[in-house]
């Protein structure tokens, strides 16, 4: 009546159940835990330069230059259940054209076999072009700099999280800085 296949496919369901509801009690005990951990984020030496944009060769496009201090220690957020964070570093403004711009300037994945946990940088330039669709970013006021993170789980939700405390502001000089080759 209960053939071999008959028993391995029950003995399948059942570890493939009983393995389901491990997870989701793995889940649970990390998912009401807070994920937020202080930021200290300055800017330095903002430029801004009028380049050729080599997507289309005759515009030229405003380049927002800038070097950045970062500090912190992510070591709270890693528990069993955490494998890794990406962290990023965005910018945010408006211009007359976009009421709302956002420009990811920075991004690191934080393994949790590193070593160091706690990130300190120091005139640390921007690792993507911060480039804007025309001429908006000469003069710019208010400037702010948000630094974000994803934690991603062994088992359970991904959660996005920014970073406590104010936001950073900067402003871009009137005036184009001249470019050099």
């Amino acid at each position: 009546m209960n053939t071999f296949l008959s028993r391995l496919n029950t003995i399948f369901a059942f570890t493939l159940t009983v393995l389901a509801a491990l997870t989701f009690l793995c889940f649970l005990s990390t998912v009401f835990l807070s994920y937020s951990v202080k930021v200290s984020l300055k800017s330095n030496n903002a430029e801004v330069k009028n380049v050729q944009d080599f997507s289309v060769s005759t515009t030229r496009n405003d380049l927002g230059v800038l070097s950045f201090d970062l500090k912190a220690d992510f070591t709270p957020l890693f528990n069993w259940n955490t494998k890794q964070l990406f962290v990023y570093l965005t910018a945010q403004y408006e211009t007359k054209q976009n009421k709302f711009n956002q420009v990811v300037l920075w991004d690191k994945i934080v393994l949790r076999s590193d070593k160091k946990l706690h990130l300190s940088y120091n005139n640390m330039n921007t690792k993507y072009y911060f480039f804007d669709d025309g001429h908006g970013l000469r003069g710019l006021k208010n400037v702010s700099l948000h630094m974000s993170w994803n934690v991603i789980p062994t088992a359970g939700l991904l959660p996005l999280v920014s970073e406590h405390g104010q936001k950073h502001l900067f402003n871009f000089p009137v005036s184009y800085t001249p470019y050099q080759r």
